[in-house]
């Protein structure tokens, strides 16, 4: 059965964490300068956690800093940039007990990171990837730690192509491009999990539901509306960015969840199978231990290259 919570779609993350003390416990929340982002950290600093900010725009985060009560800090990251990545993982000291793999890109045109990956498999699931494999020995050090992987139901948009991962050879299309890079942030928990939870690491993901943040900045309204039609969603229901934060926190930080792993969440619960014809729940292929280990060993021969 499914791992249900009190809590859905109207919870903010303020309530899920609500009585939880994160007192001595540190986290980094990528991409923590805005929308979901904020609010994530927010949450994990008003529960007591010592909160770092890993952002591309440091002037935004310090902003952002000064508005949350409670220690935060911030550092610059940049994952669409490997030597960016592995700076700030070789920068942090001590242990860390909670990771949330906030920040991304969605459906923006064609372009590259350095190393000639498609941008959005370079910064959603490359970046990440390194950045979790470059904080591990402070993972483990936190004896208990937690990576939130933010994904989206936009998954179903398509399996992770191996064949063709970068768009080398088949036409860009850029939602297939994202969903092919929510797919993995997907499969990357189910396989960090079967890596890591030996020592004490437990990998999720989850989808955060439809906010409006700057997420959509190269988007068309229209076009979200054309995609929802064609799958045969009804008209959006938007939550705020502080009910889109909920999951994350949840999966970051509560009691409810301890020792969970390898799973995908939406609405504060875990969802079930992808039913067609619907944005709900999660495709088997996102789910699959072989897929998962093939996107690792793949992911581990590029960010080493």
């Amino acid at each position: 059965m499914p791992i249900t919570t009190p809590f859905g779609a109207g919870s903010t993350a303020a309530e899920v964490l609500a009585g939880v003390d994160l007192a001595g416990r540190r986290a980094v929340v990528t991409g923590g300068a805005s929308g979901i982002g904020v609010e994530t950290a927010r949450a994990l600093a008003g529960a007591g956690a010592e909160v770092t900010l890993a952002v591309r725009d440091t002037a935004a985060g310090e902003r952002v800093a000064a508005e949350i009560a409670g220690a935060v800090h911030v550092a610059p990251l940049d994952l669409a940039d490997q030597a960016s990545v592995r700076a700030f993982a070789g920068a942090w000291e001590g242990p860390l007990h909670i990771l949330v793999h906030n920040a991304g890109v969605m459906a923006r045109p064609l372009g590259r990171s350095p190393e000639g990956w498609e941008l959005q498999f370079a910064t959603n699931h490359l970046g990440h990837f390194a950045l979790a494999t470059g904080l591990l020995p402070a993972l483990r050090a936190a004896h208990g730690a937690r990576v939130v992987s933010v994904a989206s139901s936009a998954h179903i948009f398509s399996p992770v192509v191996f064949d063709d991962i970068h768009f080398e050879h088949r036409a860009y299309e850029p939602w297939s491009a994202y969903g092919q890079s929510k797919t993995a942030n997907i499969l990357f928990a189910v396989e960090a999990t079967r890596r890591w939870s030996g020592d004490g690491i437990f990998v999720n993901a989850l989808h955060p539901g439809s906010i409006r943040t700057n997420l959509q900045r190269y988007v068309d309204p229209a076009e979200l509306q054309r995609l929802r039609e064609q799958t045969g969603a009804p008209a959006a229901q938007f939550k705020t960015v502080e009910q889109g934060a909920a999951t994350s926190v949840l999966l970051a930080a509560s009691p409810l969840l301890d020792a969970v792993g390898g799973k995908y969440f939406e609405d504060c619960n875990e969802a079930g199978p992808h039913r067609p014809n619907t944005r709900t729940g999660v495709e088997s292929y996102a789910l699959d231990p072989a897929a998962a280990e093939r996107l690792w060993d793949v992911s581990v021969k590029e960010v080493q290259r």
